[in-house]
């Protein structure tokens, strides 16, 4: 549930057509949700399993792989920032993502281009175009804030990655409101759950505390954005789902909740969350405690700045391997 009174935004990291022309609607006017966003795995699993995309694929005959892609997933982008619209003009977020072609991650220029493009060919305010947090990332985030595309910078783990994000949103931000201004903002999508599946079998051989890695870093990175002091830029976290039985399902939401900050977690995720909402905020959580967590972990032989490549290669490798096996099926 949307909590407006600390600053807390909850969004669907789901799109699916039919969902979007039905269910999701209703989520947004009861204020459960202020915002969503999809990612190259998602539209893949949607676009190869509803049945929804057949009329609209049959008339793209003839048409490249990628430019079908293209055609359904602004469509369905589309329909989700006019239902979010009225929300987003109450200055309540209203924001709904999409990812640029994930093989241009290390292209900035290909990915300002592709950028700017989807923004256009969407045509509504209120979407923000999800650039990974790499190299040639940052530039094109600078890029097209400075043209008021608002930006979701996505994969990040590391604190050295949102740092690196801060910076460029800023240049982006203040060169956009040089040139005029008016809204545009942005969030950093720090992933959590991932360190946990990752690292929670070695921590318990040691006997430390599992379920925590990805949680501290959030809480650290957050740390880092909020002592930034720039609000047009939060903190989103992703990667919110639990997989398998020994957490609760509405775990990563709990344990996050924040001020100034937005949670994106799956539809299930978000139905155990609101049957028992919470509201005392858990962040910040003391530097010095996050600082001594990670030497722990760093005493105990765990190589985090290891981790954190590791997690980013998977991560952009996972994307690319989506994508491409929806291309494949397209054509």
């Amino acid at each position: 549930m949307v909590n407006r009174d600390i600053g807390f935004s909850l969004w669907l990291d789901f799109v699916e057509r039919e969902f979007l022309k039905n269910e999701f609607g209703s989520l947004v006017e009861k204020g459960i949700i202020n915002g969503a966003t999809s990612n190259p795995s998602i539209f893949a699993h949607a676009i190869t399993t509803s049945s929804a995309y057949k009329e609209q694929l049959s008339k793209l005959a003839g048409k490249s792989a990628k430019a079908k892609y293209e055609a359904l997933a602004t469509e369905d982008i589309r329909t989700a920032a006019q239902t979010l619209r009225d929300v987003y003009d109450e200055g309540n977020d209203g924001y709904i993502s999409i990812e640029v072609d994930p093989f241009l991650s290390n292209d900035t220029q290909a990915t300002i281009e592709e950028g700017k493009r989807l923004f256009a060919a969407i045509g509504e305010p209120n979407v923000m175009v999800k650039v990974p947090a790499t190299d040639a990332g940052y530039e094109a985030m600078t890029a097209l804030l400075g043209t008021g595309i608002s930006v979701n910078a996505t994969l990040v783990f590391s604190p050295k990655q949102a740092s690196r994000c801060l910076k460029a949103m800023k240049k982006g931000l203040d060169a956009f409101e040089a040139s005029g201004g008016g809204r545009c903002e942005a969030v950093i999508s720090v992933f959590v759950s991932r360190f946990d599946r990752v690292l929670d079998k070695d921590l318990a051989s040691e006997g430390l505390d599992v379920a925590k890695t990805g949680i501290y870093n959030a809480a650290k990175i957050y740390n880092l954005v909020e002592a930034n002091h720039t609000p047009a830029v939060r903190t989103l976290f992703a990667s919110t789902g639990v997989k398998g039985d020994d957490l609760p399902s509405d775990y990563y939401i709990r344990e996050l909740l924040a001020p100034h900050s937005v949670n994106t977690a799956p539809l299930a995720t978000i139905e155990a969350y609101i049957s028992r909402p919470a509201s005392t905020p858990k962040f910040p959580i003391d530097e010095n405690e996050v600082n001594g967590y990670f030497t722990k972990l760093s005493d105990n032989g765990f190589d985090m700045e290891e981790v954190y490549a590791t997690l980013l290669r998977d991560g952009l490798e996972a994307f690319e391997k989506s994508f491409q096996e929806m291309l494949d099926i397209l054509k």
